[in-house]
């Protein structure tokens, strides 16, 4: 009996510590979009 109540705290416990935990948080990485300099062609 003991050892079911024991295991059953565990598992209180690690689910406890487990609804408690943030989720990462995403990292928010901004790009600059990537564009070439108009080149003179000497056309109009």
């Amino acid at each position: 009996m003991a050892k079911t109540v024991k295991t059953l705290a565990l598992f209180a416990f690690v689910a406890a510590v487990a609804a408690c935990t943030k989720p990462p948080q995403e990292e928010y990485v901004a790009v600059e979009p990537v564009s070439t300099e108009p080149v003179y062609t000497s056309k109009y």
